[in-house]
C-alpha cells in the first residue's frame, strides 16, 4: 500500500515539474525529509501557504493605498519570491519577478494586474500542492506514523 502511495505521490510530483508549475527546488526540499523527520514537507509548505496569504493581502493593502510605496511593495514581491522559491513554486516565483519588474518602473497598473497574476498562480499551486499533501498525509497513515 505505502509503495503505491509513494510511486502516485513521485508521479504527481514529476507531471507538476513537467508542466512547469514546480521545479526541481521542490525535489530538493523533499530530499531533506527522512524518518527523523516524516512531517518536514508538511510543515514546510504550511509555513508557505500561511506566509503566501499574509504577503498577498499585504500586496494588496500596499496597492491600495493613496500614495503607493513603491518600495514596500517590491519587499513584499521579493519576500514572495524567495519563499516560492524555496518550495520550488516555479510559476509562483515567475509572476513575483514580473511583479518586482513593475515595482521598479512604478508602474500601478502593471502592478495590479501582476497582483492578479500572482493570484492566479499562487491559487493553481495551492490547488496542486493541497493534493500533494494529502498523498503525503496518507503515506503516514499508512506506515503507522498518524
Amino acid at each position: 500500500m505505502a509503495a503505491h502511495l509513494h510511486k502516485r505521490l513521485n508521479d504527481y510530483i514529476s507531471s507538476l515539474i513537467q508542466e512547469g508549475i514546480l521545479n526541481e527546488q521542490f525535489n530538493q526540499l523533499k530530499s531533506l525529509q527522512d524518518e527523523s523527520n516524516p512531517d518536514f514537507v508538511i510543515e514546510v509548505l504550511s509555513l508557505f501557504f500561511d506566509d503566501s496569504e499574509r504577503l498577498l493581502n499585504e500586496l494588496a493593502k500596499s496597492l491600495d493605498q493613496q500614495i503607493v510605496d513603491f518600495k514596500k511593495v517590491d519587499s513584499h514581491a521579493h519576500q514572495f519570491k524567495g519563499s516560492s522559491s524555496s518550495v520550488g513554486a516555479k510559476r509562483v516565483q515567475d509572476a513575483c519577478m514580473s511583479f518586482r519588474w513593475y515595482c521598479n518602473q512604478e508602474n500601478l497598473e502593471g502592478c495590479k494586474k501582476c497582483l492578479q497574476q500572482l493570484r492566479n498562480e499562487y491559487a493553481l499551486v495551492k490547488s496542486k500542492l493541497d493534493i500533494l499533501l494529502k498523498l503525503e498525509q496518507q503515506i503516514l497513515a499508512a506506515s503507522g506514523r498518524k
